[in-house]
C-alpha cells in the first residue's frame, strides 16, 4: 500500500498522475513511481522519498501520454528504495503493475516462476505478480490477469497497464479499496476519491471479487470470474475545499478546529428535542435488536478503539447492556463467543481498515448483526455491514485522527441515548443529555479561542522524553488518546493510564523530569483523582491538569491548567480531547516535525 491513481484520456497523463499522488501524500508514504505507455513503449519512472523528488524527474523526462498508473507505498515488503517502489514490471517490461495490499503466499508464487527461468530485480511480493501475467500471457491479457487473479492469496488493490493492450488499464480489487471515476472520454481510478475529485464527482466502487478495464469509450466491470457486473454511479458531494488546508499551515490544525463544525454535522437533524429522542436512519430497522441485545461487541483499531472504549461507558452506564471493546487485529483470532442475540459494532474513519473489515466478517459468520460507524461513504464497511451510521466529519487528511474522533463519540452518545429512550430512560433525562449536546459545539469553540494557553504549555515540555497521561472512568479512554496523540506525531514516548493504576508500577517513572496530564475535570469521582494527583506531586512530577472552568481548588496543586467548560459527565471525554490533541500539535511543530505525514504511519491501514 498505500496510494493508487490512473487516468485514461485525452490528456497528458503526466500532470493528472502527479496531482493525485499529492492529494493522496496524507495517507503517508515512502516512495512514489508512475508508469506511462509513450510511442508504444512502457516508460516507468519512481523514486525513494517524497513526491516532488518523482516529479522533478518526470519533468526531466518530458514524456507525453494519455495512459498511466501512480502509486505511493508505504513499505511492506522490502526496505523504502527506488527499486522496491511502484510501478513493478515483469522481466522483458511489457507490463506494469501498482498494488495495494499484500500477496500472502507470494513466496510460493516466487519460487514457481524462478523456476521457470524468471528473474527478480525487487524484495516486493507485487513484483511476482506482473511477473504471473507475463506466464500466463499466451495473446489474451485478460485472461493472463484473471489467471494470475486466481493464485494469489491474501489482499490487493491492481492497477496494470501493458504493451500488449496500450489503450486499456485493468484494476481489480479484493480486501483494499479502489474507486473508478467516470468522465467523458476519459476515465480515472484511485485508491482515494481525493485523488480524482478535481477532474469527476461521478463514481464508483469495486467490491471484493471485482475488477474493470478502463478505456477512453468506457468502462467494463466483471467478477474475477468474467461475470459482467452493472455498477450504479454515485456523485461525490463533498466540496473540494474539503480537502484543503484553507490557509492553515497544517490539514490537522485545520482539523481541530473543524471540530465545533464536525461535532454539529454528527447529529444535525437526528435529534428530536421534544421527545428527548434520537433518530438515526440507518439504524432504523435494528434498533429494536440494539435494545434487546444479549451483549453488544465494539470492535476498532486505534483512535476509533478509544472512541469505542467511551461507547462502552455510555451504553453500559445508561442502557445496561453488557459491552465488550475489542482490537479489530486480535478479535479474528482467538475464536470470540457470539450469538445471534449479540450486536457487533465496528467503527472505522475510513471504512476501510483490514483488521476492522475482517473483524466484522468474522462477527457475521458467528451469528452476531454487524454494524458500522464510519465516515468515508461508500467504503467497504458502510456496504457490507447490515446497517450503521455516518458519522459525517468530512474527509479528515491528517493521519493522526482528531475530528473524526470527536464525532465518532458524538455518534456512539446518540446510539446510547436511542437504545436508552427504548429502555428506561425518562424524557425528562433525553431532553437534558440532548440540551447539552446541542451546546458542545460553542464550548468546543471556547476551548479552541484559547489554544494560546495550550502552546504556552507545549514550549515548555517540547524536549521531554516521556509523558504520562492519567484519567479515571470515562475519561481514561481519553488519557489514552492523548498519548496516542503524542506519540504519532512528536515521536515522544507517551503512555495512558488510568489514574488509579499508577501506583502499581508507572509510579515509579515519576520524578522532577516527567510531565504528568492528568483528565480532572469534576465528577463523581473528582477527589479520587486529586488523591492520585497529590501523589505525583509527592514525588515532584510535573503536572498538567485539564479540568473543569472554575475549578480554584486544582490550582493550589498543578503546575499547569487548561480549562473546559462545564458539561455533563458523558460528553466530557469530546471536550477533554480537544487541549490534548492541540498540545500534540504544539510539541510536534516546535520540535520540527510532520505532523500531516508523521514516518511510519498510514490512514488506512489496508493490510494486516
Amino acid at each position: 500500500m498505500c496510494g493508487i491513481v490512473g487516468y485514461i484520456g485525452k490528456r497528458n497523463v503526466v500532470p493528472i498522475l502527479i496531482a493525485g499522488l499529492k492529494r493522496l501524500e496524507y495517507r503517508g508514504y515512502d516512495s512514489a513511481g508512475v508508469a506511462v505507455i509513450e510511442d508504444d513503449r512502457l516508460q516507468v519512472v519512481k523514486e525513494a522519498g517524497k513526491i516532488s523528488k518523482l516529479e522533478e524527474t518526470i519533468n526531466q523526462a518530458d514524456y507525453v501520454s494519455t495512459i498511466g498508473i501512480g502509486h505511493t507505498r508505504w513499505a511492506t515488503h522490502g526496505e523504502p528504495t527506488r527499486l522496491n517502489a511502484h510501478p513493478h514490471t515483469d522481466g522483458p517490461e511489457n507490463i506494469a503493475i501498482i498494488h495495494n495490499g499484500i500477496i500472502e503466499n507470494y513466496n510460493v508464487l516466487k519460487s514457481m516462476l524462478e523456476n521457470k527461468g524468471h528473474q527478480f530485480s525487487s524484495d516486493t511480493d507485487t513484483e511476482i505478480v506482473a511477473h504471473l501475467i507475463d506466464e500466463f500471457y499466451q495473446g489474451d491479457f485478460e485472461e493472463a490477469f484473471r489467471r494470475a487473479l486466481g493464485e494469489l492469496t491474501g489482499a490487493y488493490g491492481f492497477a496494470v497497464i501493458s504493451k500488449y493492450e496500450p489503450d486499456k488499464i485493468y484494476v481489480a480489487r479484493q480486501g483494499s479499496p479502489l474507486v473508478v471515476g467516470v468522465g467523458d472520454g476519459e476515465n480515472f481510478l484511485a485508491s482515494d476519491v481525493s485523488a480524482i475529485i478535481s477532474h469527476t464527482r461521478n463514481v464508483f466502487y469495486l467490491n471484493d471479487g471485482e475488477m474493470a478495464v478502463l478505456s477512453r469509450e468506457g468502462i467494463e466491470t466483471k467478477t474475477s470470474t468474467n461475470e459482467v457486473v452493472n455498477k450504479k454511479v454515485e456523485k461525490i458531494t463533498y466540496d473540494i475545499q474539503a480537502i484543503e488546508k484553507s490557509g492553515y499551515p497544517h490539514y490537522m490544525l485545520k482539523e481541530i478546529f473543524e471540530q465545533p463544525n464536525t461535532i454539529r454535522d454528527a447529529f444535525r437533524g437526528r435529534i428530536l428535542i421534544g421527545d428527548g429522542k434520537v433518530k438515526l436512519g440507518g439504524l432504523t430497522e435494528v434498533k429494536e435488536k440494539l435494545a434487546d441485545a444479549h451483549k453488544i461487541i465494539i470492535i476498532a483499531c486505534g483512535t476509533s478503539w478509544h472512541a469505542a472504549l467511551i461507547g462502552e461507558h455510555l451504553i453500559e452506564e445508561y442502557c445496561r447492556i453488557p459491552v465488550e471493546v475489542e482490537y479489530a487485529s486480535e478479535f479474528r483470532y482467538r475464536n470470540p463467543i457470539l450469538s445471534k442475540e449479540d450486536i457487533v459494532i465496528v467503527i472505522s474513519q475510513s471504512g476501510e481498515t483490514a483488521d476492522t473489515l475482517a473483524a466484522m466478517k468474522e462477527g457475521k459468520e458467528k451469528g452476531a448483526l454487524p454494524l458500522g460507524i464510519v465516515n468515508s461513504v461508500g467504503s467497504t464497511i458502510a456496504r457490507e455491514s447490515i446497517a450503521g451510521v455516518y458519522i459525517h466529519a468530512g474527509p479528515e487528511i491528517g493521519v493522526a485522527s482528531t475530528k473524526a474522533f470527536t464525532s465518532q463519540v458524538t455518534v456512539l452518545f446518540l446510539i446510547m441515548l436511542m437504545i436508552a429512550r427504548k429502555k428506561t430512560m425518562s424524557v425528562v433525562t433525553g431532553q437534558q443529555l440532548l440540551t447539552e449536546l446541542i451546546d458542545l459545539p460553542a464550548k468546543v469553540q471556547t476551548i479552541l479561542a484559547q489554544s494560546h494557553v495550550v502552546e504556552e504549555v507545549a514550549e515548555i515540555y517540547k524536549d521531554k522524553k516521556n509523558f504520562l497521561y492519567l484519567g479515571r472512568g470515562i475519561n481514561f479512554p481519553v488519557a489514552l488518546e492523548g498519548a496516542l496523540k503524542l506519540k504519532e506525531i512528536s515521536y515522544i514516548h507517551a503512555e495512558g493510564y488510568p489514574a488509579a493504576e499508577m501506583k502499581h508500577g508507572p509510579i515509579a517513572l515519576i520524578d522532577e523530569d516527567m510531565p504528568v496530564v492528568f483528565i480532572a475535570t469534576k465528577d463523581q469521582i473528582y477527589d479520587k483523582v486529586i488523591s492520585n494527583l497529590e501523589e505525583v506531586r509527592a514525588r515532584r512530577g510535573k503536572i498538567i491538569a485539564i479540568a473543569s472552568q472554575g475549578d480554584k481548588k486544582i490550582a493550589e496543586l498543578a503546575d499547569h491548567i487548561i480549562y473546559i467548560p462545564q458539561t455533563c459527565q458523558a460528553l466530557v471525554p469530546i471536550l477533554a480531547a480537544i487541549p490534548l490533541q492541540l498540545l500534540a500539535y504544539y510539541i510536534a511543530i516546535k520540535r520540527g516535525c510532520d505532523v500531516d505525514q508523521p514516518r511510519n504511519l498510514a490512514k488506512s491501514v489496508t493490510v494486516e
